[in-house]
């Protein structure tokens, strides 16, 4: 009797997890859904394919990422920013370029290394700012307007990162649009759009808890 009883509870506890389970893993479903259709649905008429089609903006703000893969060859992510930053350039849709990423130590510098491929593409010196802290999304959205002064500007990423990019904006305030790098198709792209997913619910969790950039500073005077 005691043996059947400690199955009968076994059996119970066996049950009450699985139920846990089973509910934690549809709230985090009906999470990602509701993150990604949010974001879609408020920033879809303020991304751009269409080069003609983007509003002027006085500063394009190009968000950072690695120039080079594991394999020390070039990161297409990399390069298909720094070739829609140019192209907005020349086409007179922005004046400016801020440059924005991770700068964690001497050997690693997304902002110099974005620097020197855009004046590789004749962007002039001047025309480029750097910021060195744009450790997230997040904090190169907020930067751009804290340290560099812009309430409205145009974002340079690929589409789903300029999505958030907006997204984040305009909880802030701010008026951006988008102008789509091109993308990154699977397989190598695959981690990127798999850590997109996480990265839209974590939106959701920082502006409700109020995140703020990881650095501020002294403002700086784009001329």
């Amino acid at each position: 009797m005691a043996g059947s009883r400690r199955k009968k509870k076994r059996k119970s506890v066996l049950k009450k997890i699985l139920l846990i389970c089973s509910i934690i893993i549809v709230i985090a479903g009906m999470s990602v859904w509701l993150a990604n259709y949010k974001i879609n649905s408020a920033t879809r008429y303020n991304v751009y394919e269409n080069i003609n089609a983007v509003p002027y903006n006085k500063v394009g703000l190009v968000l950072g990422t690695s120039k080079y893969l594991r394999a020390n060859t070039l990161n297409p992510y990399f390069k298909y920013r720094i070739d829609a930053a140019a192209n907005l350039f020349k086409a007179g849709k922005i004046s400016y370029i801020v440059v924005s990423g991770d700068n964690r130590h001497h050997s690693y510098n997304e902002p110099e290394d974005m620097k020197k491929a855009l004046m590789e593409q004749g962007i002039p010196k001047e025309k480029i700012y750097l910021d060195y802290a744009g450790f997230r999304t997040l904090d190169s959205v907020v930067r751009i307007n804290m340290i560099f002064g812009q309430s409205s500007f145009t974002v340079i990423s690929q589409k789903f990162h300029n999505e958030r990019a907006v997204f984040i904006a305009e909880n802030y305030g701010l008026n951006a649009v988008g102008y789509n790098a091109r993308d990154v198709e699977i397989p190598l792209g695959f981690k990127v759009k798999v850590r997109e997913i996480f990265a839209r619910v974590k939106v959701f969790i920082d502006l409700l808890i109020g995140k703020d950039p990881k650095f501020l500073g002294e403002p700086i005077e784009i001329r």
